[in-house]
């Protein structure tokens, strides 16, 4: 497929999101060593840190062992918060909990070996039949950092001051 893509449009960079693992014997160490990678122009992985697994304070803690000696994007991260839901930065489901989650994952994003980009899953809060919670998804996903009703979450808020400094340092 990559081959057959090249040969449609040899401009075009093409990428996918990598399967990654942890270094035996080194849970902290994230290793991206996939071999589609070498035929890739981008490596690229969806990190939920956090949320799927582990605490939002593991994000800073993780090293990367990448491979490739490539551009790196992280092509999903995130974690679910019903807006207008407030608690402590440990309740999951609240704005603070997404808003922290973004904070440590940002803190490691920066630590990333030619991390050149990253893509927060997802902007909007989304209809999805699969969620079901009761009185927190009903029927949405909700790891957007805008409600279903078009209101930003306080993660919105984090993102962008991020962007913002990035935008700053890389004029």
């Amino acid at each position: 497929m990559i081959e057959h893509s090249k040969t449609l449009d040899s401009t075009r960079l093409l990428s996918a999101a990598l399967e990654r693992h942890e270094k035996e014997g080194d849970p902290s160490t994230q290793v991206l060593d996939d071999k589609i990678g070498e035929q890739l122009d981008i490596v690229a992985f969806n990190q939920y840190i956090g949320w799927y697994g582990g605490k939002p304070e593991d994000a800073p803690k993780a090293k990367w062992d990448i491979r490739f000696n490539k551009p790196v994007l992280i092509s999903e991260f995130g974690g679910d918060a019903l807006q207008g839901l407030h608690g402590s930065r440990d309740e999951r489901w609240s704005e603070e909990y997404q808003e922290y989650l973004y904070q440590q994952t940002l803190l490691m994003v920066e630590k990333i070996p030619n991390i050149r980009g990253l893509s927060p899953w997802i902007l909007a809060d989304f209809r999805s039949p699969k969620r079901v919670l009761p009185g927190i998804q009903d029927g949405w996903n909700r790891k957007g950092l805008i409600s279903n009703r078009g209101i930003k979450k306080k993660a919105f808020f984090t993102l962008q001051a991020f962007y913002d400094k990035m935008a700053t340092q890389y004029p």
